[in-house]
């Protein structure tokens, strides 16, 4: 237990931050949010399960190669902030790094408490030789991460997160700053698939003996499921403090995402030795079916859910990557060609981006057969401890 007190505001009760030492402790932990934001128009809670399933220690693959702690931060006797504290042993080893990163956070517009929340954090990566804090950012690439500074009107993914505007005031007033940004684009998908695509498109099939991989159905899509974590595996390793996802991982991904997507909204790339070289996974936007799930698939959290993804307003693209070496090679054109036909199918009007490195012109790129607007942009913070 850690408390807090600061000596210049007298009449400043003491912020108290505990660690979660049970179930019930870390469901307070998820549910937290739900009150802090209850309410609010465009804040997306998440699944408790999932939520719970992420955070327990025995179930979440990425505990093996991570040392990590739940926080909640007390005042007057009630719950007013929450952080999670994370040390990645495997990413740490693959950039020569110190980092103890913090996740999950969440606090009251109080500066007293979201600095006992940052300390504490702080003194626990310091006692276990730590030398840099960054966050916001889970334990991978496939948790949420960046705190969201631009974009506050729009329709956040679930993929991704929301936060009020003082966050960011608090953060840079504790001494952190800004390590680097996401960027999210949207467009408005037009009546008809641009030429120069179409056209390319085909060159790119001749040229390297590729194609797109149709699955008939979920289950075939799912044989393959492993194979796109694969390509994301090699496509991403230059990007920051990506590390590569464990067999375990995986496979509680492939679990987790397959069996709701459209398999005409998954795109696959396949070379000549029917090997899986590029995909993007995209899916209808489901922030506004969470919202009515209020974090939980029963007794009616599935039917918002299924609703949600057969009424398709828009897409939301989660991820999308190719192999080093079929990379600049224009099969991003397979994968937009065969997306842009089916969104029409399906009455698609508007695709938001995943989050994209400011500085990762390869991937922004991708995108150039569109003419692409801002959307939200998001920011890993760093300080020295």
């Amino acid at each position: 237990m850690f408390k807090f007190l600061h000596k210049e505001m007298e009449t400043v009760p003491e912020i108290i931050v505990r660690e979660t030492k049970s179930a019930k402790d870390l469901k307070e932990f998820i549910k937290f949010p739900m009150s802090l934001y209850k309410g609010h128009p465009l804040w997306v809670p998440p699944l408790v399960a999932d939520e719970m399933l992420t955070l327990n220690k025995k179930l979440n693959p990425a505990a093996k190669h991570s040392d990590f702690a739940c926080f909640i931060a007390y005042k007057d006797g009630k719950i007013a902030g929450r952080i999670a504290a994370i040390i990645n042993r495997k990413a740490n080893k693959d950039w020569n790094d110190n980092t103890v990163r913090f996740g999950w956070i969440d606090f009251i517009d109080d500066y007293n408490v979201s600095e006992a929340l940052i300390n504490t954090v702080a003194e626990w990566g310091k006692k276990r030789g730590m030398t840099k804090l960054r966050g916001p950012l889970g334990f991978s690439d496939m948790d949420k991460e960046g705190l969201l500074i631009e974009g506050f009107d729009n329709e956040p993914s679930i993929t991704t997160i929301y936060n009020f505007p003082y966050y960011s005031e608090h953060l840079e007033r504790l001494g952190l700053s800004k390590d680097v940004d996401w960027i999210q684009r949207f467009f408005y998908l037009p009546e008809n698939v641009p030429e120069k695509l179409e056209s390319f498109s085909k060159i790119v099939e001749e040229r390297y003996g590729v194609r797109v991989f149709r699955p008939k159905n979920k289950k075939e899509l799912k044989k393959r499921g492993r194979e796109l974590f694969y390509v994301l595996n090699d496509a991403f390793v230059p990007l920051y403090e990506f590390t590569r996802l464990s067999e375990e991982q995986i496979r509680m991904y492939v679990n987790q995402y397959i069996p709701f997507v459209n398999p005409d909204l998954v795109c696959a790339v396949i070379d000549s030795n029917d090997r899986i070289i590029g995909f993007a996974i995209t899916m209808p936007t489901l922030s506004k079916a969470m919202r009515k799930a209020k974090g939980k698939l029963l007794p009616f959290g599935f039917y918002h859910l299924l609703r949600a993804l057969k009424k398709m307003d828009y897409l939301e693209m989660y991820l999308i990557g190719v192999i080093p070496e079929y990379q600049n090679k224009g099969i991003n054109a397979l994968i937009f060609n065969y997306l842009h036909k089916n969104g029409l199918k399906h009455g698609i009007k508007k695709v938001v981006s995943n989050p994209q490195l400011e500085n990762n012109k390869a991937v922004q790129a991708l995108f150039d057969y569109y003419p692409m607007l801002p959307y939200q942009k998001r920011r890993c913070y760093i300080k020295e401890i």
